[in-house]
């Protein structure tokens, strides 16, 4: 397969200028001439592995942060935003979108904001009230959404965090005992909290914790995974509150409710970097190829815990395979998404149909498969399960999702999951896209509403599966 070129000018520019270098100076630093250095910060020549290197030697640049799936995220987000009626202009096209994304991505990431502000100021007009209009408790983006564009932005990889939850998790092994154990001991010993579990509360609470008594209090029906991951989560507040608010600090949130979401997010990211240690699970995952429910019984983990760690394993000069993770309700509605491939998933709305996320609900607990092929040409693996989680008794709520694990095929082989599946023949891959509105494929007999970016041809003497044709 040939080698994808490198197009990352925006990059270069900004290590140039922090060396405060001129482009001539730069360039002669690198071998190269002054006039092909130009060409590269203006994305007119790709990077060449020469220049990596010289970079690599001169500049101790990390050549895995030189990658370019930020800006394929970005370009993702961007044409679905061009998509949306609310912009109402002539669409520019997929080579326009990606020089802007490539030269000036600070402006891309501007408009984005400027979409999503432009979506809620429509969503408080259709359902505006006596009460919102007058608390304006719309006026500022949604907690939710800011804090996952954080995690979607950072790659889903926080440095710090990442290094302490190992450094935990590490020590804790050495202790030989179970993780429930290793890490109650490690909470009452450092930090002066007792861990008890009991069944006495009422509701379908996890966690709760006294600061004054000094309890922690954990639901004695959850599974030790869950008990791990929340005296883990715990501990990631009290020991490294101070890494934590300065991390909420540089996001710079709108909103204290914001920060307090994301504060949860970075101690629910310690807490799997904890019982699930990068060093330690990526020589697993190698070993056992992926095999899910060997590396949750080797951690004493949930499938779901390890399937969500997988797509975080993106340490530079450290990095597994380039996972997607997604959790999907019954509706199709997805309630978690990080991807460290080229797929993206759909900001609005819900995914295609035709991903076997929905129909892994056909088969709860058990892990179905799928080859599958986006419009882009890009061909995936993708594993799908559905879990149940009981929180009590019979009147208590019953949570049922899906979960979406993948990756691209050429790291397929890597994965026990694809050993007996013929990825060289196109024939083995469904197509898949992103979500109706914006997907393209003229033939798909599960399209729910017509491409936003396509005229349609409506002809009343002649029907298909859909009631019109694309032109």
């Amino acid at each position: 397969m040939r080698a994808r070129k490198l197009f990352i000018g925006g990059k270069i520019r900004a290590i140039r200028m922090e060396a405060e270098l001129t482009q001539a100076a730069f360039a002669a630093k690198l071998g190269i001439s002054t006039s092909y250095l130009n060409q590269i910060e203006n994305n007119q020549r790709h990077v060449s592995a020469s220049v990596l290197l010289a970079l690599a030697e001169s500049f101790a640049v990390d050549i895995t942060s030189l990658s370019d799936q930020d800006s394929d995220r970005v370009l993702a987000d961007v044409m679905e935003a061009l998509a949306d009626p609310l912009i109402g202009a002539a669409q520019p096209t997929s080579a326009d979108v990606k020089l802007v994304v490539q030269n000036a991505p600070t402006f891309a990431k501007a408009f984005l904001a400027m979409h999503q502000a432009m979506r809620r100021a429509g969503e408080q007009i259709a359902e505006l009230d006596e009460t919102l209009e007058r608390t304006g408790a719309l006026s500022e983006p949604t907690p939710y959404e800011e804090v996952r564009d954080f995690f979607h932005y950072v790659d889903n990889y926080i440095h710090e965090l990442d290094l302490a939850g190992e450094k935990l998790g590490e020590q804790i092994t050495k202790s030989r005992g179970s993780p429930v154990r290793g890490l109650a001991d490690h909470i009452e010993r450092k930090h002066r909290v007792r861990v008890t579990i009991g069944a006495e509360q009422q509701g379908a609470t996890l966690r709760q914790f006294d600061p004054v008594s000094r309890v922690l209090w954990l639901n004695a029906r959850t599974p030790a995974s869950t008990q791990a991951f929340q005296i883990a989560h715990q501990i990631g507040l009290l020991e490294h509150e101070a890494v934590i608010g300065r991390i909420i600090e540089k996001a710079a949130f709108h909103s204290n409710d914001a920060a307090a979401i994301c504060r949860i997010g970075l101690a629910n990211y310690f807490a799997g970097a904890a019982i699930l240690p990068y060093g330690a699970l990526l020589a697993a995952a190698r070993e056992l190829r992926h095999d899910l429910t060997l590396l949750a019984d080797r951690f004493g983990t949930s499938i779901e815990q390890v399937a969500h760690r997988l797509s975080t394993l993106q340490r530079p000069g450290q990095k597994g395979v380039p996972f997607f993770f997604a959790r999907v309700d019954q509706a199709g509605n997805i309630t978690k998404r990080h991807s460290a491939t080229k797929l993206q998933f759909a900001r609005f709305g819900s995914a295609c149909p035709l991903w076997n996320a929905h129909r892994a609900f056909e088969t709860p607990n058990r892990i179905t498969r799928q080859l599958a092929e986006t419009p882009d040409g890009i061909r995936y693996l993708c594993l799908a399960l559905a879990v149940t989680k009981a929180s009590g008794g019979w009147r208590d709520p019953v949570q049922t999702y899906a979960l979406a694990l993948g990756c691209e095929v050429t790291h397929a082989n890597e994965l026990v999951y694809a050993d007996d599946l013929d990825l060289s023949q196109a024939s083995s891959f469904e197509p898949i896209g992103i979500s109706c509105r914006i997907c393209e494929r003229r033939d798909c007999h599960q399209r729910a509403v017509p491409p936003l970016k396509r005229k349609l041809h409506v002809d009343a003497n002649d029907r298909g599966i859909i009631p019109y044709s694309l032109e």
